[in-house]
């Protein structure tokens, strides 16, 4: 009985010759590696790359290709680099050289200095005082007032103008108290005539009565006729406790008053209205008076300011125009016809021979300063040359005037009737001619000028 061959052979020993058959198990991961092979590769057949890694490899195409041509790109604009600002070197961060071994372009550019205005210069020398000397600054100020003059508007408002005046005037601060218990008193011995006078003052000035009301007249004067008054008895009590014997001249303080009050030992006590006193004496009050405090009273801010400056302006600048018998005015008066002799002798002349005096055209004009004569504003420019270079040089002021009328006066047959009333005002005009006109005058005649209103 033979046996199958299928059951021979698997009892038969592997031949060491032939070639070797795989086992089932290894044969089974042989296919296991095909098929993920053949997996793997017809995916990426099917599939392909995804949009976004072929624009990718496009655009990695065109560059390449650009690069192997050559193209030269457009050209871009330069765009500016920000300017740095950076600090300047100061003197502390580094020596600096000599300045004549560095040349142009190391040497610092020296900036011409901006000229400082004569009117803010002006504010600070009110404000704040002078810089150097006193006397220097007060002829800067002078001549600032000649040159330039103060800025005003069209009614000849100033806000420096008050202040200058009190510095020129050499006017002190005064306390308002001490204003109001003058006022407090009451009505003083001149308050008669001083209301007889009040309203009358500048009648027909549109500027004034737009400003200035009777009532700051009244007070102002009363104020100051009050002040004279108590003056006046201090003076009469020292005199009678100082013997003649220890001082010919009386009172000390009458050593440096004016040379009317020196020669006055025994002057009689004040009068009701002050204004009947003895020649030598002061009064408290004469006419005239009211038209002098007014440009005051238009200029200044407030009362008291008015009442200091129109006090030391009449104390100090014309107290012989004050006194009863008014012996400054005359003064005055007599030096216009004689000044005018001597600045125009045809003029003077001509006028002596139609008999108009200065007694009658310049009487009115000395007394009140030439604020008798409008325009307002041009009387407050006239004043400012007056407070800068002395009051006595209104008697100049007015042949100035006279001089600019000449040609009308010498042909008029009665000039009398022209002077009875000035022109108007022209204050440049008359400041001009009258700085002129000092040269002409001698010294002496002029020695008579700043002296008169003592």
């Amino acid at each position: 009985m033979t046996s199958s061959p299928s059951k021979n052979a698997s009892h038969l020993p592997p031949s060491s010759t032939g070639p070797q058959l795989a086992s089932p198990r290894s044969l089974g991961r042989l296919r296991k590696q095909k098929s993920a092979h053949q997996l793997s590769s017809n995916h990426a057949a099917l599939n392909g790359p995804s949009l976004i890694s072929q624009q990718r490899q496009l655009q990695q195409r065109n560059t390449s290709i650009s690069q192997t041509t050559l193209i030269p790109p457009p050209p871009v604009p330069a765009i500016p680099s920000p300017q740095k600002h950076t600090r300047a070197r100061s003197n502390s961060d580094a020596v600096v050289p000599n300045p004549v071994n560095v040349g142009p372009s190391l040497r610092r550019n020296q900036v011409p200095k901006k000229p400082v205005d004569a009117k803010d210069e002006l504010r600070s020398l009110v404000r704040h005082g002078p810089r150097s000397d006193v006397p220097d600054a007060l002829q800067s100020l002078r001549h600032w007032i000649l040159v330039d003059g103060l800025e005003a508007d069209n009614d000849g408002m100033s806000d420096l103008r008050i202040y200058v005046w009190l510095i020129l005037l050499n006017a002190p601060p005064l306390s308002t108290d001490i204003y109001l218990d003058l006022i407090r008193r009451g009505p003083s011995p001149a308050y008669a005539k001083i209301r007889n006078d009040t309203h009358r003052t500048l009648m027909t000035n549109v500027l004034f009565q737009r400003r200035v009301r009777e009532n700051s007249i009244i007070r102002l004067l009363n104020a100051v006729a009050w002040k004279l008054h108590d003056a006046k008895s201090d003076r009469l009590t020292d005199s009678g406790r100082t013997t003649n014997a220890s001082n010919e001249l009386g009172s000390p303080e009458l050593q440096h008053a004016s040379p009317a009050i020196k020669h006055a030992k025994g002057a009689s006590t004040a009068t009701n209205d002050g204004s009947e006193a003895g020649a030598s004496e002061p009064g408290i009050y004469v006419q005239g008076m009211n038209v002098l405090c007014a440009p005051f009273l238009y200029t200044c801010r407030t009362e008291p300011q008015a009442f200091i400056a129109f006090y030391h302006f009449i104390t100090r600048e014309c107290p012989g125009y004050i006194r009863g018998a008014m012996d400054g005015v005359h003064k005055g008066v007599a030096l216009v016809e004689r000044c005018l002799t001597v600045a125009d002798a045809r003029l003077s002349a001509h006028l002596t021979s139609k008999g108009v005096n200065a007694q009658i055209y310049a009487f009115a004009s000395v007394l009140t300063m030439s604020a008798c004569t409008p325009p307002l504003p041009e009387v407050l420019l006239l004043w400012d040359f007056l407070f800068a270079y002395g009051s006595h040089l209104n008697i100049l002021c007015i042949c100035s005037q006279l001089m600019m009328m000449r040609e009308e006066l010498l042909t008029d047959p009665s000039p009398g009737k022209l002077l009875r009333s000035f022109p108007p005002l022209q204050a440049k005009e008359i400041i001009a001619l009258t700085v002129n006109l000092v040269r002409k005058i001698p010294s002496d005649l002029y020695e008579e000028l700043v002296h008169h209103a003592e």
